[in-house]
């Protein structure tokens, strides 16, 4: 619900306005413009009188927001975010790399990849502790030992890390040691997951589900913000549809649609989109052309042997290239990195 205050409306109005719906159990949050005051109703509102809420001294207008999303909705905050990681802008005309292996396969292999993409442009480095495969005979990463090499690569690059979490025993842990966590698409409606990472004041990165739709992405972030945490980074991975010849297929259009719907930033994941390392430079710089604030891009220094996803992992130096490319766009786009 949106409360538009009446011009010249006095600081006693409004403070009784926020008084009358915090009794109700809102939130209140105050999203005025440079010219009026505005103010963010999050709540069930539902069996709340539009016709009451307008007889309050100081409202000119209320409007209801028709989307289930509240925090996450373009019209309670009409700015695009911006999330802060170590110094690191993500949104709001920032674009950001992250890059490495998909999965954390030793020492060697983690700090080779993480110097490398460094060396490229890649502003925070991606890699997987745990990994979440369709077969159960399949690698499952290297678990907490692939957190601690993480922490290692970090240390020697001074790039932030984002890994993927898999269980909410490990939010704790991973709050204190993960500069983003990552969910990933099989646990975008994990909402006893969602609802812990609502209660820690760190960045998540949310990919969408494989077969979720736009709406039901926005409300799996809602979960998360609801709990207190504003700092969501979304993702786009492609999703499943009939087509068979991708590993699945990468909705560019879910970029600008959630641009229109939502203040929040979001990147493009092209490598798990496709499955094929010869398509992921074309459709990143496609990402970069339509508006995405970043990109997460797998990099494996010996992707013909990698335990995980080899297929559409990319060399380091066409990860180099890569991002040589991507840059000309942004300058088309008016975006820095």
């Amino acid at each position: 619900m949106i409360i538009k205050l009446k011009k010249g409306a006095t600081n006693d109005q409004v403070s009784h306005i926020v008084e009358v719906f915090e009794s109700l159990g809102m939130e209140i949050k105050d999203i005025s413009g440079k010219e009026y005051g505005v103010l963010g109703i999050v709540g069930d509102t539902s069996k709340l009188s539009i016709r009451d809420m307008e007889a309050l001294e100081g409202v000119e207008k209320v409007t209801r927001i028709q989307e289930p999303f509240k925090k996450a909705n373009r019209k309670m905050q009409e700015e695009c975010t911006i999330i802060d990681v170590n110094g690191i802008k993500i949104g709001r005309g920032n674009f950001t790399i992250m890059s490495g292996p998909c999965s954390v396969e030793s020492r060697d292999q983690i700090l080779e990849v993480a110097r490398s993409v460094k060396a490229s442009g890649a502003q925070i480095l991606r890699g997987g502790a745990y990994k979440p495969r369709t077969s159960p005979y399949a690698f499952q990463g290297m678990e907490l030992e692939g957190l601690e090499l993480l922490k290692e690569a970090k240390k020697e690059t001074g790039m932030p890390i984002v890994t993927e979490i898999m269980s909410v025993d490990l939010v704790e842990k991973f709050a204190e040691e993960v500069d983003i966590i990552q969910v990933g698409a099989r646990n975008m409606q994990n909402f006893d997951l969602l609802k812990a990472l609502g209660k820690i004041d760190k960045p998540i990165l949310l990919k969408r589900g494989l077969s979720a739709t736009i709406e039901e992405w926005l409300m799996s972030a809602e979960y998360i913000m609801a709990g207190g945490n504003d700092k969501v980074i979304l993702c786009e991975r492609g999703i499943r549809t009939y087509e068979k010849y991708t590993r699945n297929t990468l909705d560019l259009s879910a970029v600008l649609a959630v641009k229109k719907l939502s203040h929040l930033p979001v990147i493009v994941d092209p490598s798990h989109a496709t499955g094929k390392r010869w398509m992921v430079k074309k459709l990143a710089m496609a990402a970069a052309a339509v508006g995405a604030d970043g990109l997460m891009i797998e990099v494996h220094n010996d992707p013909e042997n990698a335990l995980c996803d080899g297929a559409q992992s990319l060399r380091p130096e066409q990860f180099e290239d890569l991002v040589i490319d991507v840059k000309k766009i942004l300058e088309v786009v008016g975006k820095k990195m």
